[in-house]
């Protein structure tokens, strides 16, 4: 199943990456019984960040739906690490997605889906999650896009 799962995530156009390595002090991710903690991922993109800036000013929706996407790979990378072995997944229960933005912006819904519909894509059901969307002043790093998610795990 985990082969099935980076299959899919291949033919979204992507390999799982090295999970990152966090930028302050925290942990990447913690598990608690069968709940899987990951911490906040930015769209990262051979090791480089990859969006910056805020949705609104001098990021556009597309390009902050591909952010979403790189935060949700990251998601990924990180349950990797965490588990060995993707198929582990049993749901992901709920990401929370952060949206650097201007003022007057209001689309952070279409931007997350950037994130759902990838995670829906690599896994299915399972992929499938409740979520918030939240406009952020700003974002560490200038990233345009932070997302973290809790799984339930087998």
């Amino acid at each position: 199943m985990s082969a099935e799962i980076e299959n899919r995530v291949k033919e979204l156009g992507y390999d799982i990456p090295v999970a990152a390595a966090p930028a302050a002090n925290y942990v990447p991710f913690v598990i608690s019984g069968n709940i899987l903690h990951i911490s906040g991922q930015l769209p990262m993109l051979e090791g480089k960040l990859a969006y910056t800036g805020h949705l609104g000013r001098n990021v556009d929706v597309p390009a902050g739906q591909k952010a979403a996407e790189l935060c949700a790979l990251g998601l990924l990378a990180q349950a990797k690490a965490a588990l060995g072995d993707l198929s582990r997944i049993r749901r992901i229960i709920k990401i929370n997605g952060f949206v650097a933005s201007a003022p007057d912006f209001v689309e952070q819904h279409l931007v997350i889906n950037g994130a759902s519909n990838f995670l829906v894509g690599a896994l299915g059901d399972a992929g499938k999650h409740a979520r918030a969307a939240v406009g952020m002043a700003s974002l560490p790093l200038n990233a345009a896009v932070e997302i973290d998610a809790i799984m339930e795990i087998a």
